[in-house]
């Protein structure tokens, strides 16, 4: 099927966009104006954000939550998500939410996030942080988008606390460690992962190949490394598919004979959260069993 034309792409967003200030016109009252107060009736349509959100607002401030943080398989709090409308991020299904605030990220579906804005919908969205700090001012940023500054200093302490805590049982000397993900994919210098393994006291070996951030790896690569560790994103017990197919590839068996493996659920790590320090303690207590901590 041949693709619309940018003209006529323009003219479907400005269609659309007409039939949503129609639909929120009539079903909604004024959206309040910019500074007024905190938001009453927030909608998130990332994963990311809805466990921030779930984390930082009162439950009456949350109106709808995507469905895929109610899926306990992908996302770290999903008993309370269920609690919420579910949304998929369509502009028509967020705008009857009536919201005075959506929170999106970066990689949201750019016509919602263009079509919420068009009819006047407050939408603020969020990056993906690489390092710790990171970490923390997103907290913060969603904290101060929803009016809870004082509730996201709380949590970021907590966080600080924790994380020394779980750093004080760090490996010293490090162990040599590589991240295997799905598709042949590892983890490099530059990204958040790369910090979770130096907290728990693991050398990332990925960055003496001078991977950056992501970057798939032959396993033939992997299995020439040093490592005293092999860590294989997702669940021991997940479903197969193409994706995972290398985690099951022979050379990873016989790797699985030298050196320690570590399943590490994907949520852990999705999202830049306070749910990373269990994966900082999910490292340290696999590959050191003398250490007592909370397995997530």
């Amino acid at each position: 099927m041949r693709s619309l034309r940018p003209s006529s792409r323009r003219r479907r967003i400005a269609a659309a966009a007409l039939s949503l200030s129609l639909l929120w016109a009539a079903s909604s009252a004024a959206q309040a104006a910019e500074g007024d107060a905190r938001p009453s009736r927030i909608v998130s349509i990332n994963m990311c954000t809805d466990e921030l959100l779930l984390r930082l607002a009162a439950r009456d401030r949350i109106a709808s939550v995507t469905w895929l943080s109610q899926d306990g398989r992908n996302a770290n709090m999903a008993g309370l998500a269920a609690e919420f409308p579910a949304n998929h991020g369509l502009a028509e299904e967020v705008a009857s939410y009536h919201p005075d605030l959506v929170l999106a990220g970066v990689y949201t579906i750019r016509t919602t996030v263009q079509l919420l804005k068009a009819i006047g919908i407050k939408v603020v969205e969020f990056g993906v942080p690489k390092t710790l700090d990171g970490v923390r001012q997103q907290i913060r940023d969603v904290a101060a988008a929803i009016g809870e500054r004082a509730q996201g200093e709380a949590l970021v302490t907590d966080f600080d606390a924790r994380l020394a805590q779980i750093s004080a049982h760090a490996h010293n000397p490090p162990l040599n460690a590589i991240v295997l993900r799905p598709n042949g994919f590892t983890v490099g210098k530059g990204s958040l992962v790369n910090e979770l393994l130096e907290r728990a006291g693991l050398a990332n070996l990925a960055t003496r190949l001078g991977i950056d951030n992501y970057l798939q790896i032959p396993l033939e690569a992997v299995a020439l490394q040093q490592a005293d560790v092999l860590i294989l994103n997702g669940e021991s017990n997940g479903a197969p598919s193409l994706a995972t197919e290398a985690l099951h590839h022979p050379i990873v068996a016989k790797l699985g004979k030298r050196l320690k493996l570590v399943s590490m659920p994907s949520r852990l790590w999705t999202c830049a959260g306070p749910a990373v320090l269990d994966a900082v303690q999910r490292l340290i207590d696999e590959t050191n069993p003398s250490v007592v901590g909370a397995r997530p």
